[in-house]
């Protein structure tokens, strides 16, 4: 099993002054009723003087906001079994999915940044003869990881391997069976965001019963807690590609071995080449015993805590109480630093599902994508696209937390990119270019998987050096500087030995062949799309700069790609999601609306504001909404639409109907493959953008609301978007 790097962000912590009123020489009473007078008055003008100071002392905030009160009155309730609505506890690289019970009695899985597995190879399938398809770029042959045929096994392999696994379930049992849905009654279930922890309570077998379940912050581990002596259950699944992770029908193709002592098991995992551990300690006299293979039931028991991890946890391992304490304490200082939004005092009666969409992401984003490697966009729910991550969308899953300042939450993963920057030369040496190709869909290791799409994508190049610029903004010292120094010209190198001089149109260009944002057009005829030219023009401009904050001359071949681009194409006033495609608005309105986000997602290079703020008008009025649009669309376009002087257009498009806009009781959004956290992180991108501003955006507070005062924004602790 991997085992990234795991790492720990300390939060910041504001310093307490206090005033020291020492007494002394105050014999004369007509002394200090003078002194005392003086001091009344100087109060008095001060506060006459200056009534910002006491009444704002945040910007965008008129007095501290009671976060409690924010985030408790999103508390989640739910009184029915709903598998999309599962509730979950994690700490950012382990997360513990759990049904109505507060267990996996029925459905959850159990799921973490670090448990990987892969299946042997097929008999006579060898990965050095996989072969890649030639395509033509400007009379240059390049191969890409694009075409299944005549290899459809050893593609498919490459496709789901290595994939995340379930580590294992655990379940009430009743009378040593399974529970079905038909045993419980009265259910009913809250998730205590304050705190971290889930309440079920529920009737079976004609008795009350409680459960309380919580992970421990920085150990991957469970710890719960039953009102009454229950049969629990613990079993192990051998790994699968599939979207549970798990496979129950393969109970020779893994090992489980038991290692038993007082109130103690240790479980030793073996899925053929990888391995894992998970340790089980109870109170009381409760009893393990192994059921059937990989299947062991612990009863009669109160409580327990279960510990997962790539090797055996051998040490003591900490009580209910003391993990429902660890639990309670790092939620709460996770909730008071950073960010925070209320929106109570608004008159708009969307406020409060706008909030309590804000409230769940923050928590959904903190437990499941703030671990050691990019989260994939099921995050750690289940295996969506095979346990795979896509880089393309670490953007939409990690910049909000440097928004709203946290940066240490998203930091956990950039180390990834300095692990697998020799894959990344690798892949652009292998087509010819310069520094490094970063990948689309991948696993820990960093190898591409075949698809028709991602190995033709290419904007989520310049992503590192958009990560490594919002470091820099938070320190910005010579350390910074030189922890992203290759990275940066690496990123640098490719993108600027991409770009292609085409004679005929007197600069450089972007493809063919590349699949562009919406990935809904043909690679083979998508040239110079809007988005992609801008980010590449923003990834240039930095990482010169990058070179001039380090003493290092310009390099003469960034500046010249950089002013040579083409324009970003656009026609009647406005612009076009690639060059030549005139039906944009009328054939091409649908699937990912890329041309707004060089102003909104991105900063605007490249870009004229008069023909970008007559287009994000244009995408409003036109777009396909309901036809296959993704969750981080609806962010993407408020804030486009805030950065273009539409705060209406922002908020009706964060709130917008479309099924693909909806987010449930748990916060789980249905933006894509279910559930989709991309939208949750972009969700959270936008709104810290549209209350903090943006470099050189309008003063003042909230620029991307609408100021008729049906939105009052109250909001502390967000960082400016770049």
């Amino acid at each position: 099993m991997l085992n990234p790097e795991t790492h720990s962000g300390k939060l910041r912590s504001s310093e307490i002054h206090k005033m020291i009123l020492t007494k002394s020489c105050l014999q004369n009473h007509a002394v200090i009723m003078i002194r005392a007078a003086l001091l009344l008055a100087a109060v008095v003008l001060a506060a006459l003087a200056a009534p910002a100071a006491v009444d704002a002392p945040v910007p965008g905030a008129q007095a501290r906001i009671d976060r409690h009160a924010v985030v408790t009155r999103h508390n989640v309730a739910l009184t029915q079994a709903d598998e999309r609505s599962l509730l979950q506890v994690g700490n950012g690289e382990f997360a513990f999915g759990v049904d109505i019970t507060g267990l996996q009695t029925l459905y959850g899985n159990t799921m973490s940044h670090w448990g990987w597995h892969s299946c042997p190879l097929p008999p006579g399938q060898r990965l050095e003869e996989f072969q890649l398809a030639e395509w033509d770029t400007y009379g240059r042959n390049v191969g890409y990881a694009t075409s299944p045929q005549g290899q459809e096994i050893l593609y498919q392999w490459l496709r789901e391997n290595p994939h995340r696994i379930n580590l294992g379930s655990i379940s009430l049992r009743v009378e040593g069976k399974p529970i079905v849905l038909k045993n419980l009654t009265q259910t009913r279930q809250e998730l205590d965001l304050w705190r971290g922890l889930i309440t079920s309570r529920f009737k079976l077998a004609g008795e009350l019963v409680q459960v309380e379940t919580c992970c421990h912050p920085t150990r991957d581990l469970i710890a719960v807690r039953f009102s009454r002596p229950l049969a629990v259950a613990l079993a192990f699944p051998y790994g699968s590609p599939g979207t549970s992770g798990a496979d129950w029908q393969k109970p020779e193709a893994h090992q489980t071995t038991l290692a038993l002592s007082n109130g103690r098991a240790n479980f030793a995992r073996r899925l053929d080449a990888d391995s894992y551990a998970a340790s089980l300690a109870w109170a009381g006299d409760g009893m393990l015993r192994e059921e059937q293979p990989h299947t062991f039931l612990l009863t009669p028991v109160r409580e327990f805590v279960c510990a997962f991890g790539t090797k055996p946890d051998l040490g003591a391992l900490p009580t209910v109480t003391e993990v429902q304490a660890a639990s309670a304490a790092h939620w709460e200082k996770f909730w008071n630093s950073g960010g925070a939004v209320d929106l109570s005092a608004s008159t708009d009666p969307r406020w409060r599902e706008l909030e309590r969409r804000i409230v769940l992401s923050q928590y959904l984003e903190a437990i499941q994508a703030a671990g050691s490697l990019p989260p994939q966009e099921s995050c750690l729910v289940n295996n969506g696209w095979n346990g795979k991550f896509h880089l393309e969308m670490h953007w939409w899953h990690g910049v909000h937390f440097a928004w709203w300042d946290r940066w240490p939450l998203f930091e956990r993963s950039l180390g990834w990119y300095a692990r697998i920057l020799p894959v990344a030369r690798e892949i652009a040496a292998r087509q010819g270019y310069r520094g490094a190709r970063w990948p689309k869909m991948v696993g820990p290791d960093g190898h591409d998987a075949p698809s028709g799409v991602g190995p033709l994508l290419i904007w989520q190049q310049p992503h590192p050096i958009y990560y490594a610029h919002l470091d820099h903004r938070q320190h910005p010292t010579r350390a910074t500087l030189e922890q992203w120094r290759e990275i940066v010209f690496a990123t640098a190198e490719f993108m600027a030995s991409y770009a292609v001089y085409d004679k005929a149109a007197g600069g450089y260009v972007l493809g063919p062949p590349l699949k562009t944002v919406p990935e809904n057009t043909d690679p083979k005829r998508a040239r110079n799309p809007a988005f992609e030219l801008s980010y590449w023009r923003f990834g240039l401009r930095i990482a010169q700069q990058w070179r001039e904050q380090l003493g290092l001359p310009r390099e003469p071949e960034w500046d010249k790609v950089l002013r040579g681009l083409a324009p970003l194409p656009q026609q009647d006033g406005v612009y076009l999601l690639q060059e030549g495609m005139t039906d944009t608005f009328t054939k091409w309105n649908w699937e990912h609306p890329s041309l707004i986000g060089p102003l909104g997602m991105l900063p605007g290079d490249g870009v004229d504001p008069a023909v970008m703020k007559a287009t994000v008008r244009k995408v409003w009025q036109t777009w396909q909404w309901d036809r296959k649009t993704w969750g981080w669309d609806f962010p993407m376009l408020a804030m486009g639409a805030a950065r273009n002087g539409e705060p209406r257009i922002a908020v009706d498009a964060l709130l917008h109907p479309a099924a693909r806009n909806q987010f449930a009781a748990n916060g789980f959004s249905a933006g894509g493959p279910y559930p989709y956290f991309p939208s949750n992180g972009g969700l959270l991108a936008a709104v810290a953008l549209m209350a903090a501003g943006w470099d050189g955006g309008p003063e003042g507070s909230a620029p991307g609301f609408p100021n008729d005062g049906s939105w009052v924004v109250r909001w502390e602790g967000l960082k400016k978007a770049p």
